[in-house]
């Protein structure tokens, strides 16, 4: 299912299924939602979004319905996650996919967000968006690639090659087509065994991993749950974002340590993932991974 294209004047929903929003960080929430106001969207913060009912975040019910109603609510044409964290999976039995798949709307976050955008695909068929989230993406510092990536796939709905922001490597040669899937290797590992893992047959899969807190052993174990789970003998391609711990050991060395038995080609950049500008991917949606020659083709389109 693909979503409708954001318009001047649109409403955004704004949600927090994952970490809540701390006094501390409520100034660069509202910078975020100041991105979103300057570009002349309208704000409809989630009713439970600001909320710490446990004290870290609001309760999975509270987290849920908020979901469930941007879903339903036909004024709301966009759902923005307002941070990552570390438990949105909690929420994931409360979520009502019919209301979802009824309610077609563009979902956007990253980091633990990953756990949502692949469960809601896998449960509905909606393209769901990998991109900067209100508070740590558009709240911060953006670079123009940020801001340009976001208008260009969600308002405009640019396909075709993804923009360089930075020099990407070819790791391992060759060509794949297929639909892309992940986001951060460890959320999406939160699904390993459940009903919402998604299906990784012929699939491109894309990861990438926070730095400040995994480092490289943290990594491999991670990538090796996906090997021994059989997901490298059913993806096509692999295409790995940003990454720079303190140890200087690369995310490619790393998981080719883990892959070098496989023969699918693998793409590195550094336009996705955590501390770095983000390009807006589409998760679901067919694209061709080019490692020869360093390309990325989106060739469907992901909003309408």
């Amino acid at each position: 299912m693909i979503p409708k294209k954001l318009q001047k004047s649109d409403t955004i929903g704004i949600v927090s299924p994952s970490g809540g929003v701390s006094k501390e960080l409520e100034n660069q929430f509202n910078k975020g939602l100041d991105f979103l106001k300057n570009l002349g969207f309208k704000i409809k913060i989630g009713k439970n979004a600001l909320s710490t009912t446990l004290k870290y975040s609001a309760t999975p019910q509270e987290k849920a319905e908020d979901i469930n109603s941007m879903f339903a609510d036909n004024e709301v044409k966009a759902i923005i996650c307002s941070q990552g964290g570390a438990n949105s999976n909690s929420i994931l039995p409360l979520l009502n996919f019919n209301i979802i798949k009824d309610n077609p709307k563009i979902f956007l976050g990253i980091s633990d967000i990953t756990v949502l955008l692949n469960s809601i695909y896998q449960k509905t068929g909606l393209i769901t968006f990998h991109g900067n989230d209100v508070m740590w993406g558009l709240g911060n510092e953006l670079a123009k690639y940020d801001e340009e990536e976001f208008i260009d796939r969600l308002v405009k709905g640019k396909i075709g090659e993804v923009k360089h922001n930075s020099e990407w490597k070819c790791i391992r040669e060759g060509v794949a087509e297929g639909v892309l899937i992940g986001g951060n290797l460890n959320c999406l590992n939160k699904l390993a065994g459940t009903e919402y893992q998604p299906d990784f047959e012929s699939k491109i899969l894309l990861l990438e991993t926070f730095d400040e807190s995994n480092a490289p052993d943290d990594v491999e174990c991670e990538l090796s749950r996906l090997k021994q789970m059989g997901v490298f003998e059913k993806i096509k391609g692999l295409w790995i974002g940003y990454y720079n711990h303190k140890s200087k050991i690369p995310y490619e060395e790393i998981v080719m340590n883990v892959v070098k038995d496989y023969d699918f080609p693998i793409l590195k950049c550094d336009d996705f993932g955590h501390n770095t500008p983000n390009t807006t991917i589409p998760i679901g949606t067919k694209i061709k991974l080019d490692a020869t020659n360093k390309q990325v083709v989106l060739l469907d389109k992901c909003v309408e």
